[in-house]
């Protein structure tokens, strides 16, 4: 059980990161060159689909996030 926990936190963690870095900042860094092809993909303007999208995954992957972690801490 433990290690199944542990490889499912693992994944959390990496689709965390990912949804993270793909967001656009202030600078707009790294999202930039990402984001200008996937407004033609969903099909919106200015890319609020998209934004949207990765404010939703980022939200569900840092609340799963949490529930391994204290799961992991529960189960040790």
């Amino acid at each position: 059980m433990r290690i199944f926990v542990i490889v499912i936190h693992v994944i959390v963690s990496l689709i965390l990161i990912g949804s993270i870095l793909l967001q656009s900042g202030k600078s707009a860094g790294l999202s930039g060159s990402i984001a200008g092809g996937a407004e033609t993909l969903w099909g919106k303007s200015k890319g609020r689909g998209y934004e949207a999208l990765l404010s939703k995954v980022t939200t569900a992957g840092a609340i799963l996030f949490v529930i391994t972690s204290i799961t992991l801490v529960v189960i040790q």
